[in-house]
């Protein structure tokens, strides 16, 4: 994933390049110096080994709505898999959502609730890792000037090696 800063207030640009050669472009929230939400999932769901959030779902086959073709030859009924994919992990991607969003207030130091730790189903340690990862990568994509790239690598999913 190459994610790449935009003058300020201009949607971050996003190219998806998945272990099968095909390549998305996205569109996506957080311009200027904030925080991209899609590289907040992509540092998140990587440093908590989330394998079937939002970013594991792409590995795996899923096209978002966000997510346009640009080039490389899509698997054959590759919006079928898509739509199984979704369907059957919609629980975990919507836990990879939650989770996101509490590491991102954590980070911020926004108000947690001591059930939302207990409940998140990573230890208490780990999401205050997490939240200090994004604090740190806060700080490095604000840095970025308009027109710089950020590529972050997600691991080969587990799906798709069996």
């Amino acid at each position: 994933m190459t994610f790449r800063r935009m003058a300020d207030r201009r949607p971050v640009e996003t190219l998806v390049e998945r272990s099968d050669g095909v390549v998305f472009g996205m569109r996506g929230a957080g311009g200027g110096a904030e925080l991209p939400h899609d590289l907040v999932h992509a540092l998140v769901e990587s440093q908590l080994a989330v394998p079937d959030g939002i970013w594991g779902c792409v590995a795996d086959g899923v096209v978002w709505g966000s997510m346009r073709h640009v080039s490389g030859r899509r698997p054959p009924h590759a919006a079928e898999r898509s739509d199984r994919l979704k369907r059957e992990r919609a629980a975990r991607i919507q836990w990879a959502e939650g989770l996101a969003d509490l590491v991102g207030r954590l980070a911020r130091g926004g108000e947690v609730l001591p059930h939302e730790l207990t409940g998140a189903g990573v230890g208490t340690a780990r999401l205050t890792a997490a939240a200090e990862e994004l604090r740190n990568a806060d700080r490095r994509w604000a840095a970025l000037r308009p027109g710089e790239d950020w590529v972050v690598t997600w691991p080969v999913s587990r799906t798709r090696r069996r």
